[in-house]
């Protein structure tokens, strides 16, 4: 790897990392008190599907350990968010689906963060957002494959 290459893939990381920390700082102060940015996420991914989940398979949607996602899912479940029952084909397994009070939180959380993201993508300019989107895009299903 030549010295630019070097400096171009540690400059494309820098900001990468920096832009990422920075919209979580903000997401976080826009959310629905007490929910937290992973419980968006799950609640999101779940009213997108429109089906049951297992904690698994939702641990591998996130590229997190089945441990991370099972104390994300305990949270949620204690806010009643979610329900959480056993797969009755395979009592091992559990299935996960959105509560109607998760929809509501995923729902008013959507409308907080909304605001923000449309400023930013106002801000930036919608042709450079979609200029952007398909060499992220590359990059995110890139770092999927390893």
């Amino acid at each position: 790897m030549s010295d630019e290459t070097y400096s171009l893939a540690i400059a494309l990381f820098s900001e990468l990392l920096t832009a990422d920390q920075l919209v979580r700082n903000r997401l976080s102060k826009v959310l629905p008190k007490g929910m937290e940015i992973s419980h968006f996420s799950v609640l999101n991914q779940l009213a997108r599907a429109g089906d049951e989940r297992t904690p698994a398979q939702l641990a591998k949607s996130f590229h997190v350990t089945r441990g991370a996602m099972t104390n994300t899912l305990s949270k949620l479940e204690w806010a009643g968010y979610v329900h959480i029952r056993p797969d009755w084909d395979d009592a091992r397994r559990k299935m996960v689906a959105i509560s109607p009070a998760g929809r509501q939180a995923r729902d008013a959380a959507l409308a907080a963060i909304t605001p923000m993201i449309s400023e930013l993508v106002g801000e930036l300019g919608e042709d450079k957002v979609r200029a952007a989107l398909p060499i992220l895009r590359e990059l995110r299903v890139k770092l999927e494959e390893d």
